[in-house]
């Protein structure tokens, strides 16, 4: 199945969306500052490698899950959609 646009779901397909990805800002914001801290703790302690790497990769995933609420959350605005 592929993936489909956000400017080309429906009403109801966009509702739907919106309902599974609520945003949790406070949640992601701590979960960053810790893989932040783990990356910190890593570069003072010479450690480079997947201790390094893999917390980057996860703040990347949930800055760019970020981003999709955000056109979500514009593209319902548009449409006059409310939860």
């Amino acid at each position: 199945m592929s993936e489909k646009k956000l400017s080309e779901f429906t009403n109801e397909e966009l509702l739907k969306e919106a309902q599974n990805n609520k945003p949790r800002p406070i949640i992601n914001a701590t979960f960053i500052g810790i893989l932040i801290g783990i990356i910190i703790y890593s570069i003072v302690q010479n450690t480079w490698g997947l201790v390094t790497l893999v917390p980057l990769f996860l703040i990347y995933q949930l800055l760019k899950k970020s981003k999709k609420n955000d056109e979500l959350e514009k593209l319902m605005k548009e449409r006059n959609l409310n939860l």
